[in-house]
């Protein structure tokens, strides 16, 4: 298939919670449905939950994602929420020019507070977050990639061939409370890890940098190499570029993020998009099954 054609995903996932002990009551917040974007047309979305919960609702969040609300007031020793989705994507990438973008320094620069300034909303990924704080070990690791002047987006493409180089795919070797302080001391960990570290390195230099959730898919195009991390859920790096908008960089694949890729949620780190999450009362011990499909329509 030609790289400037559409190409719809079909997106299955499966999650199946099993406790040792009924759960008596319980609160879930869910990040399950794709958003819709210039480059991803949502066809169709269904999500099941099994058993029926008490209470359901959904939200926008501060970041424009979907949250699921949902709660059981009666006992239950099983959860199992399915998500099946359809989405369009449209090539983002094919004509861009990193070598034509701004000085990295510029945007930076831009980027910054300044008051009776003008707002600019991408500002808001500049910042510490919950698992990210910015640090002189980022910066100087990042500045092997940002020369004086250097463009951005051929900055930003190099510090992902860095990442993917030097660091080690190592499931089980990190948490999801993991910080990107300890994962970059580490070296190893998994896509959240490498994204949150190369998010901290753009945010040391002052540059605004989101992190994606989202699903790889399963069977790359004949000819090319099967994605790390197609068989759970995904994440990535996105960097503001005036020039360009946002830049969606996945450093565990070392490929720009695009028909590929199925943009789930948006947020500052894991922390703010985090598939599912709640309190529960009782449970016990409990095992978590997770079963991730995207293939071609």
């Amino acid at each position: 298939m030609s790289a400037l054609q559409d190409v719809v995903l079909c997106v299955s996932h499966d999650t199946v919670y099993r406790y040792s002990t009924p759960v008596e009551t319980a609160q879930h917040l869910a990040t399950i449905r794709p958003l819709s974007l210039p480059w991803q047309c949502v066809l169709a979305h269904e999500t099941r939950i099994d058993p029926s919960p008490s209470y359901r609702s959904t939200r926008i969040d501060a970041f424009g994602n979907e949250v699921l609300y949902f709660a059981f007031d009666t006992p239950h020793d099983t959860l199992q929420l399915t998500c099946e989705t359809t989405v369009r994507l449209s090539p983002r990438f094919h004509a861009l020019d990193a070598d034509a973008s701004p000085a990295w320094e510029e945007v930076a620069s831009a980027l910054r507070f300044r008051v009776g300034g003008t707002y600019r909303p991408e500002s808001e990924f500049c910042f510490d977050s919950p698992n990210i704080v910015a640090s002189d070990a980022l910066r100087e690791y990042a500045a092997a990639s940002f020369a004086p002047n250097a463009p951005l987006v051929t900055g930003a493409i190099d510090l992902m061939h860095r990442i993917h180089r030097d660091f080690e795919y190592k499931p089980r070797a990190t948490a999801f409370d993991t910080p990107a302080q300890r994962a970059f001391a580490m070296k190893q960990g998994v896509c959240q890890d490498f994204s949150q570290v190369m998010i901290g390195c753009l945010r040391s230099l002052g540059l605004a940098t989101r992190y994606v959730s989202g699903y790889l898919r399963n069977e790359s195009p004949a000819g090319t190499a099967r994605l790390i991390g197609a068989d759970a859920s995904h994440a990535w790096v996105s960097v503001y570029c005036p020039a360009s908008g946002w830049v969606d960089l996945d450093p565990t694949n070392d490929v720009l993020a695009d028909l590929d890729h199925v943009t789930l949620a948006l947020g500052r780190d894991y922390s703010d998009v985090s598939l599912l999450r709640g309190t529960i009362l009782g449970g016990g011990d409990h095992q978590v099954e997770v079963a991730v499909h995207v293939r071609a329509r």
